[in-house]
């Protein structure tokens, strides 16, 4: 069976309740989580070494907080103020876990679902989703990861581009598959707004709702989105119910055209700043 899970955040107790109350079994079973495995919760280090633990029954993709824990890792980025990755950085299996998470992904199809963590520009196909994002992949797993790190940050360019080369493509790429929920019918990406869908600056709308998007004949499921709560339509799953701001860790049972929503409280209250 195929359950695809929404963001973690360190919230390795929630995940923990949600594996047992699925029932999940390595051997039967695969996990799809939806990327930022990692920060703000109390747990990021269990939570990481829980999700390795899976080994191939599970596939992670990378959200903001993953790649920003890389970038803390290679000195490119220090902690912020609220972030939960000490532990992380301190444990003597970092470099593992380091050189494990670099090899995730940024974009999968499978089950009949486009994953990603966040978005999808609205001028690419599922085929354009998957190649841009395996263009990072490769990145990431090559011996530029540091030099990559360095140019991801910012937010320009807000438009996609095809003709787009070197680190602008890479980071129009990452912005739109771990950052976006708003951009504008002709694709410009917004990333001041980070409430609900009906606080959408004026001119833009969600990404999922932009008229002509060429993936609106793929289901996709994405997570990222807190303030969005739960979208649950046949051809859209937005997954990430807020557990580590006190709502829940949510996962979502697939099998060809039926599926089912799963839900486990979680512990944690923290403030929906990120």
């Amino acid at each position: 069976m195929n359950y695809l899970i929404g963001d973690l955040q360190g919230c390795c107790g929630a995940l923990d309740r949600l594996l047992q109350r699925i029932d999940f079994s390595p051997s039967r079973d695969h996990a799809w989580l939806l990327g930022d495995l990692v920060n703000r919760g109390p747990a990021s280090l269990a939570t990481l070494r829980r999700v390795v633990g899976l080994g191939s029954a599970a596939t992670c993709l990378l959200g903001n907080h993953d790649l920003h824990l890389l970038a803390a890792h290679h000195g490119v980025r220090r902690p912020h103020g609220g972030d939960t990755l000490d532990d992380i950085l301190a444990a003597p299996d970092r470099a593992a876990l380091m050189d494990w998470l670099r090899r995730q992904r940024m974009a999968v199809f499978e089950a009949g679902w486009l994953m990603v963590h966040a978005g999808v520009a609205p001028q690419w196909s599922r085929a354009d989703t998957l190649a841009l994002a395996g263009e990072v992949e490769a990145v990431l797993r090559g011996p530029d990861l540091p030099d990559f790190l360095h140019s991801m940050y910012g937010n320009e360019p807000a438009r996609w581009d095809p003709a787009l080369t070197g680190a602008a493509r890479l980071r129009f790429t990452v912005n739109a598959l771990t950052r976006l929920r708003f951009c504008s019918a002709d694709g410009e990406m917004d990333f001041k707004t980070k409430d609900g869908a009906g606080a959408a600056p004026e001119g833009f709308m969600p990404w999922f709702e932009v008229p002509g998007r060429q993936t609106a004949g793929t289901p996709v499921a994405f997570g990222h989105w807190s303030t969005l709560g739960l979208l649950d339509r046949p051809d859209l799953l937005g997954l990430d119910t807020g557990c580590v701001w006190g709502g829940r860790l949510t996962a979502a049972r697939v099998d060809g055209t039926r599926r089912e929503i799963i839900q486990v409280d979680c512990e944690q209250a923290q403030r929906p700043d990120a």
